[in-house]
């Protein structure tokens, strides 16, 4: 009987804490077309595979509210997605506004120690109104909350990680955002550092959550997030498509995957979307469409940094991570938040071991006074820092144009491994227009311009970098995508088996 008094016990307790914030709470959420952290959990892993960890927990300032404290408004546990293992964190907001406690902050420690010691990614879902008051005020609550802060932040990537924002998702769900190597944000979230109210208290002014920390700032601005969603499902399926690409862990090769049917069956026509007038834009993405296998290129960042496309993809069913130049923004110059954007990218390549390939057409950097306030030569000096460190293997293709010393930073001489050029592609110190100006003294429409101008242009061909080996091929535009393959498997990690250094894994997440 005693057995039975206490198995009942806890399907109570267990009942009670399933039940989270309350029927009324859940109710109210799915009028509104929200969904609740449990949903999330349920679609966003395999079926039937969440195991939760710290189901019991509640406030361990306050015992006197365990009865409104279930979970301690975080649910923490182990799953599948596409079959591997995962850790998962998914805030309740039914539950305290999921503020963050003493005791909802060891679940999401002990979910980031499992991950890195046992090689899952990680996941957390955000939806949150920042520290839990009263628990972290006075030097009590602060000792207890935030007093293991190394539970708090990631070191290394050494693992993979994505987060992602719902509705509003202040204090530990921004900080989780900024770590992320991927990091979605549903169209509801506001990201920031603290509420609007808060914020309106500490300024004396009323201040809108858009303009805080809305999406289009996070995606057009800022640069912190990597991909917006109109629905619930859509941020979930990005991050099970971000996953797919990338290892459980970074000693490990990225997964394959088999080849979809009518991969490469345009590459007979991207020469045909290359302009014939060398001054005229194009969208390049129309040109990594044709490469790429099919239906398979997946873009972080588009609202930022237009200049540059960073995405993962697949070649030949093997991940790719892509680096392109895109003429359709600024002729395709870079400017500071494209080499952010850039070295971002990068550095995740190189920590989860995937090859990167880089097609280039562009003019040079932004150049002018608002680039050097915006801290252009640093910025660059950063994509060049990063560009030296990589240890995975990179292929360049030069489409067009490359100038400068974007043409370093894009991957020519020793910054690839192999660099392979179409007819198309000239190499210059600058555009031949200004060298013309510069070096003969005349611009356009004066005597003598257009025949300096043909001079200055011929030297900058294709076939001067062939002569002196620094494009190590010259390759038929319809070529491109065999020839990527062939080169991925001749420079693939062998004796590592796949494997980089991963000199760049303590790099920060945000800066």
């Amino acid at each position: 009987m005693a057995f039975e008094a206490l198995l009942a016990e806890y399907e109570a307790r267990r009942a009670k804490a399933l039940a989270g914030g309350g029927e009324k709470k859940y109710a109210k959420r799915k009028a509104a077309g929200v969904w609740n952290a449990r949903e999330r959990l349920a679609y966003l892993v395999d079926k039937d595979s969440f195991l939760e960890s710290g189901l019991f927990g509640s406030s361990g300032v306050y015992p006197e509210q365990e009865d409104e404290t279930q979970t301690d408004g975080k649910l923490a546990g182990f799953g599948k997605i596409d079959g591997r293992d995962v850790c998962l964190v998914a805030n309740d907001f039914t539950v305290k506004g999921a503020s963050t406690s003493a005791t909802n902050s060891k679940k999401i420690a002990h979910m980031k120690r499992a991950a890195t010691e046992r090689g899952m990614p990680f996941v957390t879902l955000g939806e949150s109104t920042g520290a839990r008051l009263p628990d972290a005020m006075g030097s009590r609550g602060m000792g207890l909350l935030l007093g293991n802060d190394n539970t708090q932040f990631r070191r290394l990537r050494e693992t993979p990680m994505c987060a992602a924002a719902f509705g509003p998702s202040f204090g530990s769900s921004t900080w989780l955002m900024c770590q992320a190597d991927f990091a979605v944000m549903h169209k509801s979230a506001t990201v920031a550092v603290s509420s609007p109210g808060l914020v309106s208290m500490a300024l004396g002014e009323k201040v809108d959550a858009a303009d805080l920390g809305g999406w289009r700032l996070h995606a057009e601005v800022t640069g912190l997030v990597d991909q917006v969603a109109d629905k619930e499902e859509e941020a979930l399926d990005a991050i099970k498509r971000f996953l797919s690409y990338l290892p459980s862990h970074c000693m490990e090769a990225p997964p394959d995957a088999s080849v979809p049917a009518g991969s490469g069956a345009d590459m007979d026509k991207v020469f045909a979307i290359l302009p014939e007038s060398r001054t005229q834009v194009y969208d390049m993405k129309r040109v990594i469409k044709c490469i790429v296998d099919q239906d398979t290129l997946f873009e972080l960042k588009p609202r930022f940094g237009k200049s540059a496309v960073t995405a993962l993809a697949r070649l030949g069913g093997k991940s790719v991570g892509i680096v392109a130049n895109n003429p359709l923004h600024r002729g395709g110059a870079l400017d500071g938040d494209a080499c952010r954007k850039i070295v971002d990218f990068l550095v995740l390549c190189d920590s989860f071991n995937v090859p990167l390939v880089l097609l280039t057409d562009t003019p040079g950097f932004q150049i002018g006074t608002e680039a050097e306030k915006n801290g252009a030569p640093g910025k660059i000096m950063n994509f060049m820092n990063a560009m030296t460190l990589l240890t995975v293997p990179r292929l360049s293709v030069i489409i067009r144009k490359s100038y400068g010393r974007a043409y370093v930073c894009m991957g020519g001489g020793r910054h690839s491994d192999d660099v392979s050029a179409w007819p198309t592609a000239e190499v210059s110190f600058m555009s031949p227009e200004f060298a013309t100006k510069i070096v003969h003294g005349v611009g356009a429409g004066e005597p003598g311009y257009e025949e300096a101008l043909a001079n200055i242009r011929k030297g900058s061909d294709v076939w001067g970098l062939a002569a002196v080996y620094a494009a190590q091929s010259v390759i038929r535009p319809e070529q491109t995508r065999d020839h990527l393959i062939r080169m991925l498997d001749i420079y693939k990690l062998r004796m590592t088996k796949g494997v980089g250094q991963h000199l760049m894994r303590a790099w920060p997440t945000s800066y």
